[in-house]
C-alpha cells in the first residue's frame, strides 16, 4: 500500500443546533479543525432536486489516523469544506491495519 499525498488542507466540520429564539433549532456548523487530505474522485451521477437538478459526486478522503473519541477522528454525518465546496461524510473506515490513515467515504452534491 502506498503512502497517501495528504496535500489538500480541509476544514472538518461538526453539525450543532441553535436555538432559533420561537422554541426550536436550526442547524448550523461548527469547525473542528483543519485535517491534510488527499481527495480522489470515484463515480458521479445527476440527481433530481425538488427545485433543480443536482450532480452528487462520490470521493474518497485520505486523512491521517487519529484514535476514536477524539475530535480529530471524522465521523458519519461530519462533513469536510474546502471554501465553498462541501463534502457529507457517509462513512469511516481505516485504510492500513495500523490505523495510520483513516479513509473517509462523502459525497459533493452541487445544483446544476
Amino acid at each position: 500500500m502506498n503512502t497517501p499525498n495528504l496535500s489538500q488542507a480541509l476544514i472538518l466540520e461538526a453539525p450543532v443546533q441553535l436555538h432559533d429564539g420561537a422554541g426550536g433549532y436550526t442547524q448550523s456548523w461548527a469547525a473542528l479543525g483543519t485535517l491534510w487530505a488527499e481527495i480522489t474522485a470515484r463515480t458521479g451521477r445527476e440527481a433530481a432536486a425538488s427545485a433543480a437538478p443536482t450532480s452528487r459526486v462520490s470521493f474518497k478522503i485520505v486523512v491521517r489516523g487519529a484514535p476514536w473519541g477524539t475530535p480529530e477522528r471524522p465521523k458519519p454525518q461530519q462533513r469536510f469544506r474546502d471554501g465553498t465546496r462541501v463534502f457529507t461524510i457517509q462513512a469511516v473506515a481505516e485504510r492500513d491495519p495500523e490505523g495510520r490513515y483513516l479513509t473517509c467515504f462523502a459525497e459533493e452534491e452541487i445544483v446544476v
